[in-house]
C-alpha cells in the first residue's frame, strides 16, 4: 500500500530535504551534497544565484571566496551542466559524459571538426587554463543555430568537450569561465559505474533531495525533476495521481519540523518545477525578468518567501551597489501579513541587505 499524505506533511518533507528548514546545515560542501545540484545562473539582481542558494541555507558563516576556494583549489566541488556539485558525484556523471552529445546534428558538427578538436585540446594541454577568446577559431565546418550559438565555434565545441568529460571548467571570474583539461581539474582514480547503476544512484540522491518527487515528469535537457521507481509510492491529499517519497525523509518527518522564513533565489530547487510547486503549495511563480515591465506582476526579479511549509509572498527587490543600498519596491502578500510573519519577513529582509553589505531603502511588509 502506498504512504498516504496530507499537504501539510508532504510540504514539510520538501522543506526540510531542501534543507530549508529550522535545522540548518555544516558547511557547503555538505549542503551542496544534500542539494545534490545548486544553480549556477550569473543574473546578480541581488546576489549570484549559487550564493543566494548557499546563503539560505547556511546563513551568516557562509561566505561566496569559501565557494571559490572549494571549487578552484580544493578541488571538491565542480561545475557542469550549469550547476555546483560535489566531486564526489563525478562517478555519477561519467556515464552521462560517455554519452554525449546525445543530438545527431552536434555530433555530426564535432565528427566534421576533429582537427578543431585536436587543436583545441592541445592548446589546452600546453596553455590551460583559456577563456574561448583565447583559442582561435580554426573550425573545418560553422555551427549553425538560430540563436546566439550561431558561428560561436570555440565556445560550442568547448561545452560539447566539457559535457563529454575531456575538457572541464577550471574557474570562474568577472570575465567569464576559464577552461583546461578534464584531468587537470577532476581526479584520476575515479570509480567506474555500469550506466544502469549510475543512473539509479543520481536519482536515488535526487529523491533525497527533493524528499518527493514524480516518477515521471517534464524532461529536461541536463538534470532530471523525475525519479523513476525509486524510492516508496505515496499519494497526497487532494492531489491526482501518485509520487515517490525517500524513506529516510518519512523517518526524519515523524521528528517533528521547526519552521523559519526564509527568501529564496528565484533559481532555488525547491520553485523550479512549477507543476510540483503549484501542486504542492498552492504557489503560482513566474520569473518575469525576460517580460516588458508594464507586463510584470511582481517584478523584474522577484524573490519568493518561504515561511515555515508555506509560500506567504514575492519580494520585489533590487541591489543598488552604487548607492549602497537594497531597494525594496514592493512586498507582495499572497495572503494578509499578521504581525508575526511581518515581522520575520522583515528581519529576513534585513538580513539580506547586511550579507551583502547594502541598507535596505524602500518601503516595508504592513498589515494595514
Amino acid at each position: 500500500m502506498p504512504h498516504r499524505l496530507s499537504r501539510e506533511q508532504a510540504r514539510r518533507i520538501a522543506v526540510r530535504a531542501q534543507l530549508l528548514s529550522g535545522e540548518r546545515p555544516a558547511g557547503i560542501v555538505e549542503t551542496i551534497d544534500a542539494l545534490t545540484i545548486v544553480n549556477i545562473e550569473p543574473t546578480a539582481a541581488i546576489a549570484p544565484s549559487a550564493d543566494h542558494i548557499l546563503w539560505s541555507r547556511l546563513g551568516w558563516p557562509y561566505q561566496p571566496a569559501d565557494l571559490v576556494r572549494l571549487v578552484e583549489e580544493d578541488r571538491a566541488i565542480f561545475e557542469w551542466g550549469g550547476f555546483y556539485r560535489t566531486m564526489t558525484d563525478l562517478p555519477l556523471l561519467l556515464p552521462d559524459m560517455r554519452q554525449r552529445p546525445r543530438s545527431a546534428e552536434a555530433r555530426e558538427w564535432l565528427a566534421a571538426n576533429d582537427r578543431f578538436r585536436r587543436e583545441v585540446m592541445e592548446r589546452l594541454r600546453s596553455e590551460g587554463p583559456l577563456r574561448p577568446a583565447d583559442i582561435p577559431d580554426t573550425a573545418q565546418v560553422s555551427w549553425r543555430s538560430s540563436g546566439w550559438t550561431n558561428n560561436r565555434n570555440t565556445l560550442q565545441l568547448l561545452e560539447m568537450l566539457v559535457l563529454r568529460g575531456e575538457v572541464a571548467i577550471s574557474s570562474r571570474d568577472r570575465a567569464g569561465r576559464l577552461f583546461d583539461l578534464a584531468e587537470r581539474v577532476y581526479p584520476a582514480d575515479v570509480p567506474e559505474l555500469s550506466d544502469e547503476d549510475a543512473a539509479r544512484e543520481r536519482a536515488e540522491r535526487r529523491l533525497a533531495s527533493l524528499g518527493l518527487a514524480r516518477a515521471k515528469s517534464i524532461a529536461q535537457p541536463l538534470e532530471p525533476i523525475d525519479v523513476g521507481e525509486v524510492g516508496e509510492e505515496a499519494v497526497v491529499d487532494g492531489i491526482e495521481g501518485t509520487w515517490r517519497v525517500d524513506a529516510q525523509a518519512l523517518r526524519d518527518d515523524e521528528g517533528g519540523f521547526e519552521p523559519r522564513t526564509v527568501l529564496l533565489s528565484p533559481f532555488d530547487r525547491l520553485v523550479f518545477d512549477r507543476r510540483r510547486l503549484e501542486e504542492l503549495f498552492g504557489y503560482e511563480y513566474l520569473l518575469e525578468m525576460y517580460k516588458p515591465a508594464a507586463k510584470r506582476r511582481w517584478g523584474y526579479f522577484a524573490l519568493p518567501i518561504l515561511h515555515g511549509d508555506r509560500f506567504v509572498g514575492k519580494l520585489d527587490a533590487k541591489a543598488d551597489r552604487k548607492q549602497g543600498v537594497l531597494r525594496v519596491f514592493a512586498v507582495h502578500e499572497d495572503e494578509p501579513f499578521d504581525e508575526a510573519l511581518a515581522g520575520a519577513v522583515d528581519g529576513e529582509i534585513a538580513d539580506l541587505a547586511r550579507w551583502v553589505s547594502l541598507e535596505v531603502r524602500g518601503v516595508a511588509t504592513s498589515t494595514d
